[in-house]
């Protein structure tokens, strides 16, 4: 166990001596890691958790438990372990426990070292750790930082840009790397070489699948599961049910259709936006948006004729609302009208809509505006809403509409 620990922290010391681009968050972290509180960084696999961790720990004396590592949970010893750190990491003041999901029965342990006053900062690749596991028994005891691939404001930072001031000069380069991220995501090891992006994805995606779902719960339609997962992705943006699927491929039945899509979020690898309605019956009722988690997975795996460049800018929109912390099905939705009209996003704040945004990559012609702008204004009125935007790939301006003004923005800006 003591060699599996000191490769452990070569491994820790090799990571932290690379450079790194900070993340953003809206917490402060001095703060956070003065609090006795738990700290629980989330996010799909190979988004920058363990990373942030580590350049959050950077300066104090921590020790590191890395639980992707096959060696640690082979030998697993809880007693022999907590010796063991004692003797790797003398005198530390922080625990990194990094994919501790991976460990049985991790939330009890978590939970023994907390009442023990352990300062934990923990990483995990699966949302069930919050929605049971990690609520069930550490309620109140833990604060939340999710981590997502690189937003577009980032990309902007790693490519020396500053996105809140292009200069005149520097607009070309901001065009090809708005577009460069419109199409390939943002995963942080693909930035420095984007020529490697679409196999590595594409080998990502495989691999969330099998040790995140197959292998956690011992998945034995892995054939079903994947098909499934191929059609979301071929088909993100757009409202599917569970019925409609098991239909459509052919799956035993709708529960099991259900339970994949359940399984297919865990990791956070897709995400599902209801449709806005005062009663939830109804709403629940109603099919569902499925999104992606980053763009690059569309490129690498998806099957499909065209770029959908319209939708790849719907769901960057998308992702980009998530990481200000508007949350599917209590805070985000998308609506239809009483005219079947769609407006992709319903922000709300408490009881009271606060926002309708429209996504649309090409506004220039009169029809797609007169399109998006009816919408919009028909999910207004029936909404109570008078902020309205659009969101473009590069168009700026106010459109004056039956009395309603909408902002239209390029994603730049947004």
């Amino acid at each position: 166990m003591k060699t599996t620990l000191l490769n452990q922290r070569k491994e820790r010391d090799e990571l932290m001596s690379r450079p790194y681009l900070s993340r953003h968050t809206k917490y402060n972290i001095n703060e956070l890691l003065d609090s006795r509180i738990i700290k629980l960084i989330t996010g799909p696999r190979r988004a920058g958790k363990s990373t942030e961790a580590l350049l959050i720990l950077k300066n104090r004396k921590f020790a590191y438990l890395n639980f992707d590592d096959a060696d640690l949970l082979k030998k697993w010893d809880e007693a022999l372990v907590m010796r063991m750190l004692d003797e790797v990491y003398p005198c530390y003041e922080f625990l990194l426990l990094d994919e501790v999901q991976n460990l049985d029965k991790w939330d009890l342990w978590v939970g023994k070292l907390y009442r023990r006053g352990k300062n934990l900062i923990i990483t995990g690749s699966n949302a069930n750790m919050l929605s049971s596991e990690m609520a069930t028994v550490l309620t109140g005891r833990y604060i939340q930082i999710e981590m997502l691939p690189f937003g577009l404001h980032e990309v902007f930072e790693w490519n020396h840009l500053n996105i809140n001031n292009i200069k005149e000069e520097e607009k070309t380069n901001t065009s090809a790397v708005c577009d460069d991220y419109l199409r390939n995501g943002g995963y942080p090891e693909t930035m420095a070489s984007r020529y490697i992006t679409r196999s590595y994805l594409s080998t990502l995606f495989d691999s969330m699948i099998l040790k995140d779902i197959v292998k956690r719960h011992n998945v034995r339609n892995i054939t079903d599961l994947n098909n499934l997962a191929m059609y979301m992705l071929s088909n993100f943006c757009n409202p599917l049910s569970a019925n409609e699927l098991a239909i459509e491929l052919g799956i035993s039945s709708t529960s099991t259709a259900k339970k994949f899509m359940d399984y297919l979020h865990e990791p956070y690898l897709f995400y599902y936006l209801s449709r806005y309605n005062n009663k939830l019956k109804l709403m629940k009722k109603a099919p569902q948006k499925v999104y992606v988690v980053d763009n690059g997975f569309v490129a690498a795996k998806a099957f499909s004729l065209s770029d959908n460049l319209g939708r790849l800018l719907e769901n960057q929109v998308f992702i980009e609302l998530l990481r200000r912390g508007y949350d599917t099905g209590k805070t985000m939705f998308y609506y239809r009208s009483r005219n079947n009209k769609e407006v992709d996003f319903v922000l709300r704040n408490g009881i009271h809509v606060e926002s309708l945004i429209q996504v649309c990559y090409d506004l220039s012609s009169p029809k797609t505006e007169k399109r998006e702008v009816n919408a919009l204004i028909e999910g207004a009125e029936e909404l109570n809403c008078r902020n309205l935007l659009i969101v473009t790939n590069s168009d700026e301006r106010m459109i004056m509409n039956n009395g309603y003004t909408i902002k239209v923005l390029p994603v730049v800006k947004f």
